[in-house]
């Protein structure tokens, strides 16, 4: 199973999705580990079986074991942050922004994998979560680490459109009658 996969099972009125999916790993410029780190991080952000199960699957073909279970974890670790710190940010009250948040989150500090990589992944895991705060601070890292706002905006565009071939193939198959 593969990308081109969860292309062939997008519908017509998908076709801007479909042609999204195919270029962001055929003309990328981030290392073959940062592309399918984030590709693999966004799946499992988006909750959606068959993406995950999809792009899993070629993942693993890219990804060192180490890398693989760092992208997992990188989505792991912002389903909780993404949470906590767009929560303390909506509530509006500054003073919660400096209350510890009393989460552990060492996997951070020790990825496994290289930390402009595992900072990547997490960006865009923050961007299909929502996470304002997540987004400003991981760009930043991310920012002051060298990586260029093209690079940035790369990891934005592939979770877009992993978000989108989610959404799309789940709502088809929400219409889909189940067997009896």
């Amino acid at each position: 199973m593969s990308v081109e996969a969860l292309k062939s099972a997008l519908p017509g009125y998908a076709k801007d999705t479909k042609l999204n999916l195919g270029s962001l790993t055929s003309t990328s410029q981030l290392t073959e580990q940062q592309l399918w780190g984030t590709v693999l991080a966004c799946a499992f952000a988006t909750r959606s079986t068959t993406v995950i199960r999809e792009l899993a699957e070629e993942a693993a073909d890219y990804l060192s074991a180490e890398a693989f279970e760092a992208a997992k974890g990188a989505a792991s670790i912002m389903a909780m942050n993404n949470v906590y710190y767009r929560a303390t940010h909506l509530i509006g009250d500054e003073t919660y922004a400096t209350l510890p948040a009393k989460l552990r989150m060492s996997i951070i500090g020790k990825p496994g994998v290289d930390k402009v990589d595992f900072e990547l992944w997490c960006l865009a895991v923050s961007a299909i979560n929502g996470c304002g705060r997540c987004l400003e601070s991981h760009e930043k890292v991310l920012r002051d680490a060298g990586l260029s706002r093209e690079l940035v905006q790369e990891a934005l565009r592939i979770a877009a459109v992993v978000n989108a071939a989610a959404a799309t193939l789940d709502a088809e198959a929400a219409l889909t009658p189940a067997a009896v």
